[in-house]
């Protein structure tokens, strides 16, 4: 099954029924649909065939979409690149995945003059005003329906090229299959949620992004409609769930901390809210609470997931409170297995590296491979295991806890010293914003854990305050040693925080201190 069949098949089905909605501009299924081939066919006229891939570095819009479905028709491969992200970056995309097309929007044409070599010999769409050797995306739209070419069958149908968001090093593209993108989104999200045709999805964050895009898959496969935020404001937010009856809101835990202060008072604006559904960091107790105060109405669907493996766990509503620091059990289907350094099991309650099957690789949820990187990928997939780089345990009723990245791990006096498990604690003091837990070399135990706080607003906060709340809670050697205070921590487009810069600001810090 492809993805652009349940396109089809809805127009068929509902061709008057809202699609999508961006502002004032509004589309139904059966415009879609008649769009996408369209834009399929003008993509054809510039010679882009199955297998090719075409970059889509668009803000959010109905021409994403449109570009989006239009390369699933031709069997070509698209490359959502976030407008987030610099120059430099989709120049670095576009060289590594060997894109035939770039579809850019005519206000970033001034910053990619800069990086132009990245893209020689390849075709440039321009939505807004193009230059004069670029094709305007409104051209596309005017090409004559026609028939387009058979596309050759494979096992595994690739759709998209995502990378990775670079913490680590240099981005890698993730081949995602229509396999795990209708598994998923079509079929387990609405099962597991109960979501359905009749939904309204609310999309608060860029579509390119795979938070955005997950939400625009559930909406788009099970015939829903989507609502979509050109930027978050949570002032927006809220008058377009009232407006448009929003039942189903998609979020991150940051615009839901955004959200409550504007909420007080006018909860009532959200009644048609049925669903929230959140990925993409940990999600407070706290801050679920408040939503619950003010949205009762409202079920909470939290899941753990990963660019190259899918959903892998959920947390249903009443499980938000009775496990709260829990990341959900199991994905039906999905096989996981933690595993110490030498690749054997751990036993139930202790740490080890997240592996994940679905089968063969690209056939259920877990990505096909890395693009043009078969040495990583062999080393990422063994025997249909992909290896997440995530330390994990697991309780005895099969709730599953995220301890650390494997690579963010501190070893203090031989001690493994999970950062994530320190974080948490941070972000449970009243002052604390947000906070970022990296480890420095040391002297005597090899590393010691040093934290970097942003205080929240009007609050004060001293060192020795926040190291005595942690030693309340953890063990002494869990504790920061060092502390820095900062107006805000490194992030990258994707809102990740940055480990390395941090890393090396505290290494020099406490080398500075230790010679003063």
């Amino acid at each position: 099954m492809r993805l652009e069949l349940l396109l089809a098949g809805h127009a068929r089905r509902t061709p008057d029924k809202p699609a999508a909605s961006f502002g004032n501009n509004r589309i139904s299924y059966g415009e879609l649909y008649q769009g996408s081939l369209r834009v399929a066919a003008g993509l054809r006229g510039l010679g882009v065939k199955a297998g090719d891939r075409v970059i889509g570095y668009l803000p959010n819009g109905i021409e994403f979409i449109e570009l989006m479905f239009a390369t699933f028709h031709l069997g070509a491969t698209l490359v959502p690149v976030n407008t987030r992200l610099t120059a430099k970056e989709l120049a670095y995309f576009a060289q590594d995945s060997q894109a035939q097309v770039l579809c850019v929007d005519s206000s970033s044409l001034a910053a990619l003059d800069a990086v132009a070599d990245a893209f020689k010999g390849m075709r440039w769409v321009v939505t807004g005003t193009p230059r004069a050797d670029q094709v305007p995306f409104a051209t596309l739209r005017e090409h004559a329906l026609e028939d387009l070419p058979d596309i050759p069958l494979q096992y595994c149908e690739d759709c998209m090229v995502i990378y990775t968001s670079g913490t680590t090093g240099r981005p890698k593209g993730a081949i995602i299959t229509m396999a795990n993108f209708i598994i998923m989104h079509a079929h387990l999200n609405a099962l597991d949620w109960g979501v359905t045709a009749d939904d309204i999805f609310l999309v608060t964050t860029p579509m390119a992004h795979r938070t955005g895009m997950a939400r625009m898959m559930n909406a788009l496969c099970i015939g829903a409609t989507l609502v979509v935020m050109d930027r978050f404001d949570p002032v927006h937010a809220i008058e377009l769930i009232e407006r448009e009856k929003v039942t189903a809101l998609g979020m991150v835990p940051t615009i839901a901390r955004m959200l409550l202060p504007h909420l007080e008072g006018q909860a009532h604006r959200c009644a048609s809210l049925r669903h929230i559904i959140v990925t993409g960091e940990a999600f407070p107790v706290e801050v679920k609470k408040a939503v619950m105060r003010l949205l009762p109405q409202v079920q909470l669907h939290s899941f753990f997931a990963m660019t190259e493996v899918g959903a892998v766990t959920s947390l249903g509503h009443d499980e938000q409170f009775t496990h709260p620091a829990s990341v959900g059990r199991v994905t039906p289907g999905v096989e996981v297995k933690l595993v110490d350094d030498s690749g054997k099991r751990v036993a139930v309650g202790e740490a080890g590296e997240l592996l994940v099957r679905t089968g063969a690789p690209g056939s259920f949820l877990t990505m096909r491979g890395y693009y043009q990187r078969p040495e990583e990928t062999a080393k990422a997939i063994v025997d249909g295991w992909v290896h997440t780089g995530d330390m994990a345990r697991m309780d005895e009723d099969g709730y599953m806890y995220i301890v650390d990245r494997k690579k963010d791990m501190v070893l203090s006096g031989g001690f493994n010293i999970y950062t994530k498990e320190v974080e948490q604690v941070l972000l449970e003091h009243s002052a604390v914003l947000d906070a970022a837990v990296v480890g420095v070399p040391d002297a005597i135990f090899g590393e010691s854990v040093t934290a970097f706080v942003e205080v929240r607003p009007g609050a004060t906060l001293d060192a020795e305050t926040l190291i005595e709340h942690c030693r309340e809670r953890i063990a002494g050697y869990k504790k920061p040693k060092h502390v820095f205070f900062v107006d805000s921590l490194p992030r990258n487009a994707l809102g990740k925080v940055l480990k390395a810069p941090l890393r090396e600001q505290a290494a020099q810090s406490v080398a500075q201190a230790a010679n003063a």
